[in-house]
C-alpha cells in the first residue's frame, strides 16, 4: 500500500503537539517532562483585570533566580509561569497545590526546557516564519477559535503577542532537535521483530495461551523521589481527584494532555496495544478484571500515582484477530503565504458542492488538485486498518458513512476533503503483525531515549542557582 505523508508516524505526530504545550496548557502540562503527541490546548479566558496584574509582575524589581549555562532565569519570568499556571488552574476547577511544591517543580521545567532550547541553537537549526505562523494556526484550532479571537485573549491574560510568538519558536526548535536526536535514530531490527513474536506463540498450544494483550491509557502524578509525607499524601490526593473527574465522564484524554508526567500524555495517554508482558506487573494487576472503558487507580509505583483506562483487551499475536479496515480517499491542500486556511477550507468546500452536485468527480478534482502521493491514484488511500492516520484526520474519517464526503477539515498537513467509500473487518496478516509489533517496539524503544536523552541534555548543564524566587 502506498504510504502517505499524513499516515500515522506517531512520535512525529506526537512531537508537534508537544511543541505547542505552552503556558496555557496547565500546571502538569507545565511541570512534566515534555514528550515526544493530540491533545487538546486549552486557552483560558482571562478574568477582569488580569492583565494589569500580570503588568504588575513585569514592573516588580527583578533578580536573577538560577543560571542555566550563561542564560539566566529571572524571578519574574518564574512568578509569570506561575500566575499563568495559578490562574488556568483555578479557571479549571483543580486545587491549587501550595507553592512550596508547585515552585520547585515549575522551576526544575524550566531548567530543562532552557538547557534544550540552548542545545537546539547551538546545532544552527532555524524555524522559518512560515512554521510559526501555522503553530499558532493550530493552537487557535485546537480551542476552536480565531488567531485574532487567540491575540484578543492573550492580551486579556496579560500575555505579549510578541513573546508567544517566540515561545512558539523556540517550542518548535526545541521539538526538531528532539526528532532528529531521537526520533529517527531509533530503529528496530527484523530480529527484535522475530523475537517479540516468538515470545508470544514460541511453545505448542501458545495460541490459545498467549497472554492478553492490552491497550491502556495512563495519566501519572509524579511523585518527587524525596518527597515528605504530606507532599505524598497531596499528590495521593489529586490524583484521586483526577480518577473521581474520568468517573464522572471527563475525557481522559483530555486529563492525560492537562495532568500527566508521562511520556504518553503526548498521545492521550495511551501506551498502545503490547502484551501484558511488556506492561509493568502492577498495571496488568489493576486492570486485570476490567473490560474495555474500565478505570482503575490510584496505582502506587516509584514514579508516582498511575490513574489507568482500558482502551482494549484481546488475545496477543493471534492469526484470527481481525482489524476493521476503512477504504477512503482524499483531497490535501497544503498552506502556504498563498493559500490560506481560509482559501482552502472554501476552494474544498466548493469541490464537495461540485461532487454533491454530480457536476464534477471526486477522483479527477484529486487528481488535478491533490499536494500528496496519493493524488496520481485519484486521492485513493487504499484499505488502512484505525490508527493508519494522524488523529485529527482519522476522527473526522471514522465518523463518516460509506460513500458519504466529509466538509473540509484541517490536519497538521493542510486541510483535506475526505470520502470513505467502504469498510470491512479484515483477518490481521502476518505483514501487518510485524507491523504492528514493529510501531510497538519503536515507541518503546523512543519512549526510553527520549527519557534518557532529556537527562543528559539536563545532566551537561551547568545550572547555578542564585537566590530563592518570590
Amino acid at each position: 500500500m502506498t504510504k502517505h505523508c499524513f499516515l500515522t508516524a506517531r512520535p512525529l505526530a506526537a512531537a508537534l503537539v508537544l511543541l505547542l504545550a505552552l503556558p496555557l496548557t496547565g500546571v502538569q502540562a507545565q511541570l512534566a517532562r515534555p514528550s515526544a503527541g493530540a491533545p487538546r490546548l486549552v486557552v483560558p479566558a482571562a478574568p477582569a483585570g488580569n492583565a494589569a496584574s500580570g503588568a504588575g509582575a513585569q514592573r516588580q524589581a527583578d533578580f536573577i533566580v538560577v543560571v542555566v549555562n550563561s542564560e539566566p532565569i529571572t524571578n519574574n519570568e518564574v512568578r509569570i509561569k506561575l500566575m499563568r499556571t495559578e490562574q488556568l488552574l483555578k479557571q479549571q476547577g483543580t486545587a491549587l497545590p501550595p507553592r512550596s511544591e508547585l515552585l520547585p517543580q515549575l522551576l526544575e521545567r524550566m531548567i530543562s526546557d532552557k538547557a534544550q532550547l540552548q542545545a537546539a541553537r547551538s546545532t544552527g537549526m532555524k524555524i522559518d516564519d512560515n512554521a510559526v505562523e501555522g503553530a499558532i494556526q493550530m493552537v487557535a484550532r485546537q480551542n476552536q477559535i480565531t488567531v485574532d479571537e487567540l491575540r484578543r485573549r492573550l492580551k486579556a491574560d496579560g500575555i505579549d503577542y510578541a513573546q508567544f510568538r517566540s515561545e512558539i519558536r523556540d517550542e518548535l526548535l526545541i521539538g526538531r532537535l528532539r526528532q532528529r536526536e531521537v526520533d529517527s535514530r531509533t530503529n528496530v531490527t527484523e530480529l527484535e521483530i522475530d523475537e517479540y513474536l516468538r515470545s508470544q506463540d514460541g511453545k505448542p498450544g501458545a495460541a490459545a495461551t498467549a497472554p492478553a494483550a492490552l491497550n491502556l491509557a495512563e495519566i501519572l502524578v509524579a511523585v518527587p523521589e524525596n518527597a515528605t509525607p504530606d507532599q505524598v499524601a497531596s499528590l495521593q490526593a489529586k490524583a484521586q481527584q483526577v480518577l473521581e473527574r474520568a468517573r464522572s465522564g471527563a475525557d481522559f484524554a483530555a486529563l492525560a494532555t492537562e495532568v500527566s508526567a508521562s511520556a504518553s500524555r503526548s498521545n492521550g495517554g495511551q501506551m498502545g496495544l503490547r502484551s501484558t508482558d511488556r506492561y509493568p506487573p502492577l498495571f496488568v494487576e489493576a486492570t486485570q478484571s476490567l473490560r474495555a472503558g474500565g478505570l482503575a487507580g490510584p496505582v502506587r509505583s516509584p514514579a508516582g500515582f498511575h490513574i489507568l483506562k482500558v482502551i482494549e483487551k484481546r488475545q496477543g499475536g493471534l492469526p484470527d484477530a481481525v482489524v476493521t479496515q476503512t477504504h477512503a480517499r482524499h483531497i490535501l491542500l497544503r498552506l502556504t503565504p498563498q493559500l490560506t486556511e481560509a482559501a482552502a477550507v472554501e476552494k474544498l468546500a466548493g469541490f464537495k458542492k461540485r461532487i454533491l452536485a454530480g457536476q464534477a468527480d471526486f477522483a479527477a478534482l484529486a487528481r488535478e488538485n491533490s499536494q500528496d502521493a496519493s493524488a496520481k491514484e485519484g486521492g485513493d488511500l487504499g484499505w488502512v486498518p484505525s490508527g493508519a492516520f494522524v488523529p485529527e484526520f482519522e476522527k473526522v474519517m471514522n465518523a463518516l458513512a460509506p460513500k458519504q464526503i466529509s466538509d473540509p477539515l484541517v490536519s497538521r498537513f493542510g486541510v483535506h476533503l475526505v470520502e470513505v467509500l467502504e469498510r470491512r473487518e479484515a483477518p490481521v496478516s502476518a505483514r501487518d503483525q510485524r507491523e504492528m509489533v514493529r510501531g510497538m517496539l519503536r515507541e518503546k524503544k523512543q519512549n526510553e531515549a527520549y527519557v534518557r536523552w532529556a537527562e543528559d541534555i539536563r545532566g551537561r548543564a551547568y545550572v547555578e542557582f542564585r537566590e530563592q524566587p518570590q
